[in-house]
């Protein structure tokens, strides 16, 4: 009985080597579980459904392998890829949630987030957050010929690195009072997130009751993966030196 989380993998066709991580571990680790969740940045940059390349199709059908199988694969979206839609989920058999999501995990409710909403000092990126994800926004962007698409992703990425690079290190991670109040609006004590790239795991305090915080690693120089199972969850990273059959 294992359940499995990862986030920020970021993939695109220039990062072969995670690339081949993530297929290795779609192949032999993900085949014999009980669910896999993908919470958000799965992708480097997500232009729109329609894009057909052959690097994307290959990440799709190792998705629809999985879940032909018979391993439910959820998602929640990041902000490298939150343009993903029905045509993704349909052709990966993949179940899209809510950004804000609470599961039964082998017992314990645990709201599961990419984890971007939970930075409100970042008050820059909030005010971007809210433009993009304005419905006439993505309607007026899905109007642009896919070639345009990809030049305006390409530009907008850049921009963001650019400017975390002059971010601080508070305003690029959580807020700790924001986490505070979601949780309790919830009314959970465990949270899975992504988003920050520093994975640890977080013991707090939550309206007088001890909680917990789980933060996934990103894939840039290895694999990360949330192993959980009906006695608890481990952090763990995979090698890149492993690589599809």
């Amino acid at each position: 009985m294992t359940t499995l989380f990862i986030a920020d993998l970021h993939l695109s066709a220039e990062r072969r080597d995670i690339t081949d991580c993530f297929l290795h571990f779609m192949q032999q680790e993900a085949r014999n579980i009980d669910a896999l969740y993908v919470l958000g940045d799965l992708f480097e940059m997500w232009i729109g459904d329609d894009d057909d390349s052959p690097f994307l199709q290959q990440i799709k059908q190792a998705f629809k392998q999985l879940t032909d199988s018979g391993v439910p694969c959820y998602f929640i979206y990041g902000n490298r890829d939150f343009l993903i839609g029905s045509r993704f989920c349909q052709e990966t058999g993949m179940t899209l949630l809510p950004e804000h999501t609470v599961i039964d995990l082998y017992g314990t409710p645990t709201l599961i987030l990419h984890g971007d909403t939970l930075c409100i000092e970042d008050e820059d990126y909030l005010r971007y957050r809210k433009r993009v994800h304005s419905r006439f926004i993505q309607w007026l962007f899905f109007c642009l010929p896919l070639t345009y698409r990809q030049k305006v992703g390409d530009k907008i990425r850049r921009g963001s690195s650019k400017n975390n690079k002059e971010k601080t290190t508070s305003i690029m991670d959580v807020t700790p009072d924001e986490v505070v109040r979601l949780m309790a609006e919830q009314n959970v004590v465990d949270m899975i997130h992504g988003h920050t790239h520093r994975p640890d795991v977080h013991h707090i305090d939550v309206n007088g009751k001890a909680a917990t915080r789980t933060v996934l690693g990103d894939w840039y120089h290895h694999g990360s993966v949330l192993v959980c199972t009906p006695d608890g969850c481990k952090l763990e990273t995979r090698d890149f030196s492993k690589k599809t059959q």
